[in-house]
């Protein structure tokens, strides 16, 4: 019997194996792809992202598969009408929350990356990967969880004490355990196409510093046509909406794209395809044995680069729970935590950024028009040019304030939506400083809880060392007593989850035993 199944080998069923075999968990992977799949999506990986692939050892070889040269800037923009109208600003600003972080965001096709990460699982002798299969059944009973797959006529029965589908929108996991979701259909058919054009790149080279493209047109709606840079000087991919009942025969793609550049030129289509625009979201993220996380537990329109981030996410949070878990370590409550602090933020991400995005769109590309009225348009549209991403401005942020894990915050609600700052907050991601003598604190956070004590005399890490050890947690404590650390975070006391959140932060001394039972659900 393996200690987790993951159905589903993509980037985030493999990120998920990753960090519990990291953890010294045991782990199988079906995947029903003998290779990654050759669609370009999934590119925007943030910050916060690369610092997953940092800790699964895998941020250089991700960087070195990059199809973009070095340097290139990542930046994106937002244009009226057509690329080439003129109007235009710089969009998904990530470098202005760069100082947040402890890494560089990337850019990079989605099978580039899963690739990176299958070479990485491989090496693993605790990972056991299964690609060709396709799971046809799952299910659990009281002491495990198992599924079964097939491949040709063979059959491939596996049985683990939990099961995490990450196999898609349409996952089979999901409907096996009986969660439902619900969905907020935009009813919009959307084209995706890969194309190439040299003379589209010549076009182009005005926006040196940009890789993907997002033109306003009046008549969409609100709604967005898509360029992104897939492969230097050779590709781009391109989704828009289009007609219903629209087919590979029926409509010509070429004046589409045409359309939203604003100008002819050659080009060759390598792929057409089509998806719903849809968001949906599972009601549930775990039926007892069963989880669920990525596509399967949330789906929405490539619009702000959320996906593959978001289910990285996931990945992080579920794992070391589940490691937490299955060691002997994590409370009752600890896996309970994954969909209440989950769950609310991609609901957050759906309605605070995507449904707004096509909300406000919309709402403007009614209100202003620069046929009727060229001077207010302008001066509406240098408004929206402004950053959001600006010290003390709400903007994406994922946190998990408010959870039931987290000591502190308690009248907050983890959410999408927050603030960038260094002063610590219990249930946030926990911010980089530099030390003096050159280390950064990420450099010091251990695989289990990490304890920061910058008092004069450590008395309360040491407290906290030997309650840790009288719970069986896997504690490090780590005393910095002339650190201006302090100052930055304005706290003495600081306690960092495995995911690198903060579980708790104080400057006055509190119950060791309470903090610990609180923070890995034991309460």
């Amino acid at each position: 019997m393996h200690d987790v199944l993951i159905s589903g080998g993509g980037p985030v069923g493999l990120g998920l194996a990753i960090e519990l075999a990291d953890r010294g968990v045991d782990v199988a992977v079906v995947e029903r792809s003998e290779e990654p799949s050759p669609i370009p999506k999934g590119q925007n990986l943030t910050q916060r992202t690369m610092e997953h692939m940092q800790v699964w050892g895998v941020e250089e070889e991700l960087r070195a598969a990059k199809t973009i040269p070095k340097g290139f800037g990542l930046g994106g923009l937002t244009a009226y009408g057509s690329l080439l109208s003129g109007y235009h600003y710089d969009w998904y600003k990530r470098a202005a929350v760069r100082p947040y972080y402890y890494t560089d965001n990337e850019r990079l096709p989605q099978y580039a990356t899963e690739a990176v990460l299958r070479q990485r699982a491989q090496s693993f002798p605790n990972i056991e990967i299964h690609y060709g299969w396709k799971t046809d059944e799952a299910g659990q009973d009281d002491g495990s969880a198992w599924l079964n797959a097939k491949k040709d006529e063979a059959l491939l029965e596996l049985t683990g004490r939990y099961l995490v589908g990450c196999d898609g929108s349409r996952s089979l996991i999901r409907q096996s355990a009986g969660m439902s979701e619900t969905c907020n259909d935009h009813d919009r058919l959307m084209v995706l196409i890969v194309f190439e054009s040299p003379e589209f790149f010549k076009l182009v080279e005005q926006f040196a510093d940009k890789q993907f493209y997002n033109v306003l047109h009046p008549d969409l709606d609100g709604y967005w046509m898509f360029f992104g840079m897939v492969e230097w000087g050779k590709s781009f991919f391109f989704h828009a909406p289009v007609p219903p009942g629209t087919n590979r025969e029926n409509f010509d793609f070429k004046a589409l794209i045409h359309r939203a550049v604003g100008s002819e030129f050659d080009l060759d289509l390598v792929s057409v395809g089509f998806w719903d625009l849809r968001i949906s979201v599972a009601d549930q993220y775990r039926a007892d044995r069963i989880f669920i996380a990525g596509d399967a537990a949330h789906s929405h329109p490539p619009y702000g680069g959320y996906g593959i981030n978001t289910g990285f996410e996931d990945a992080r949070n579920l794992g070391w729970k589940l490691a937490a878990e299955l060691q002997g370590w994590g409370g009752p409550h600890l896996l309970d935590s994954y969909e209440a602090e989950r769950k609310p933020v991609f609901e957050s991400t759906a309605r605070d950024f995507i449904d707004a995005f096509i909300r406000e769109d919309r709402d403007f590309v009614r209100k202003f028009n620069p046929e009727i009225d060229l001077e207010t348009f302008e001066i509406a549209w240098e408004k929206r040019s402004v950053g959001s991403a600006a010290k003390g401005v709400e903007t994406f942020a994922p946190h998990y304030g408010g959870s039931p894990i987290v000591l502190g915050g308690n009248d907050a609600r983890p959410s999408a939506k927050g603030i960038h700052d260094f002063n610590v907050r219990p249930g946030h991601h926990f911010p980089p400083v530099e030390l003096a003598d050159g280390m950064r604190m990420q450099d010091r956070l251990k695989s289990g809880m990490t304890f920061f004590d910058f008092s004069d005399d450590g008395a309360f890490g040491v407290q906290m060392s030997v309650m840790a050890k009288d719970l069986k947690i896997p504690l490090t404590v780590i005393a910095l007593p002339e650190s201006d650390a302090a100052a930055v975070y304005r706290a003495n006391y600081i306690l960092v989850r495995p995911d690198h959140y903060v579980a708790w932060a104080g400057n006055k001394k509190r119950d060791p035993k309470h903090i610990l039972n609180k923070t890995l659900g034991n309460q």
